[in-house]
């Protein structure tokens, strides 16, 4: 189907990059309630509408406006209201990368307690060249619940692997099952979960977002899925650590830092409403960003996907985060 452009126009006056962190977050224009969620495809095109500077000196030019942000689909949805408060192409078919990780922990913790201790094995032969990784090695001994954190702060595709394996053994009683046979029976415990959520959308073929053709979302569905990880405590304690000192049962010692730029203060995106999710990126999904948010006694999920650069996806998730009245 052809993509179509859509121009949306933005709030005017919000600064996008430190809003939230501010007091006049207040001034914002509330939007509708629900939004009616588009059915063609298109491709979505954010254009500030900040007001223009006035100068007294006729020899002073403006300096050129930041371009703006692009992304292939957004959504804006509260979790308490069970409504998506702004949509672009949210069932728009779109390849994952790492934000499969939310639903890789879900499907861990569903089956595995989080103080379980886990051994990693020759499953990390099975990573992808090139990989994210959080440098674990066959032989180290550790928690589930820190595999986790080393799955979903450094986006380690290692321990999205030995999480995979581990937790198919245990599901399936087979202690002997071969590598490759764990993570295909572990993906399928992934779409078992898919659709008991209603994600009639997804297909997962791999537990850390390696671009496959038969692994694929779309947002509406990673709503579905974001939602279902915020009320998993493990989970939602998780992505919200900004780094984490572990030391594994072994004795390894290791310290892993989040790649979500809202939640450090040092960052120019660092918003204090942030409670976490997942970053991801891989050649055919582009820049992504599930984020979650609270504010005024609610939580609100705020996904982007297909953004060029990663400033842009920043950008776009703190202009969806400051519709919020």
């Amino acid at each position: 189907m052809k993509k179509i452009k859509v121009v949306c126009a933005l709030l005017s006056g919000i600064m996008l990059l430190t809003a939230c962190n501010k007091k006049t977050e207040s001034t914002a224009v509330s939007v509708p309630t629900v939004i009616s969620i588009p059915t063609e495809s298109s491709s979505v095109v954010f254009s500030s509408s900040a007001a223009s500077t006035t100068t007294t000196t006729a020899e002073v030019s403006e300096p050129p406006s930041e371009p703006a942000p692009y992304c292939k689909a957004c959504a804006l949805y509260c979790v308490e209201d069970g409504e998506v408060l702004y949509a672009e192409n949210i069932n728009d078919r779109i390849a994952p990368a790492s934000l499969t990780k939310i639903i890789t922990a879900s499907v861990a913790l569903r089956y595995v307690k989080a103080d379980e201790i886990v051994t990693v094995g020759s499953e990390l032969e099975l990573v992808q060249p090139d990989s994210s990784l959080a440098f674990i090695a066959s032989g180290q001994r550790l928690t589930m619940y820190d595999l986790l954190t080393g799955m979903l702060l450094p986006s380690g595709n290692d321990a999205a692997y030995t999480t995979a394996a581990y937790t198919a053994r245990k599901k399936s009683g087979s202690a002997n099952m071969s590598d490759s046979h764990a993570v295909s029976y572990f993906c399928d415990l992934m779409n078992d979960h898919a659709r008991e959520l209603g994600m009639d959308n997804s297909h997962f073929v791999d537990p850390d977002g390696w671009d496959e053709d038969a692994h694929y979302t779309t947002v509406s569905d990673l709503i579905k899925a974001a939602k279902y990880a915020l009320s998993v405590p493990e989970i939602r304690e998780i992505v919200a650590i900004r780094e984490k000192d572990v030391v594994f049962e072994s004795g390894e010692h290791i310290t892993w830092f989040n790649g979500n730029k809202l939640l450090h203060p040092e960052s120019e995106f660092y918003c204090k409403n942030a409670i976490g999710m997942k970053t991801g990126f891989t050649d055919n999904a582009g820049l992504c960003l599930i984020s979650a948010f609270e504010k005024n006694g609610k939580t609100y999920i705020i996904i982007v996907v297909g953004c060029t650069d990663d400033r842009e996806r920043y950008r776009l998730i703190l202009d969806l985060f400051n519709r919020i009245k």
